[in-house]
């Protein structure tokens, strides 16, 4: 990774999560939410699940990877999700979060 800063726009949604020691910003655009919710089904049974300690790993993975603003080019999903598992959950939680709220809020 090239180390360079990326900054999150909260007028727009979107939240950081650092992989790599470079902060990589997460969009909900439109274009994301519906290439997500191809892959995993329903926005709304994903916040349930969510909401009720049922979100796995890998769906969490696939919404940040959908919503991935300006992707590095040499990063591959297997990687990215080896690097948000590694950091733990709690790290994730707050771009989650922001991204479940954008979800149920719409902008």
């Amino acid at each position: 990774m090239s180390g360079t800063q990326h900054v999150a726009n909260a007028a727009r949604g979107e939240a950081a999560i650092r992989i790599g020691g470079e902060a990589l910003v997460l969009r909900p655009s439109f274009a994301a939410l519906v290439a997500a919710e191809t892959e995993l089904g329903p926005l709304f049974a994903l916040v349930e699940r969510a909401a009720e300690g049922r979100l796995a790993l890998g769906e969490m993975v696939a919404l940040f990877w959908h919503c991935l603003r300006d992707r590095p080019e040499a990063l591959t999903r297997d990687a990215f999700g080896d690097a948000v598992a590694a950091q733990g959950l709690t790290a994730a939680l707050p771009a989650l979060k922001v991204l479940l709220g954008q979800i149920l809020a719409g902008r």
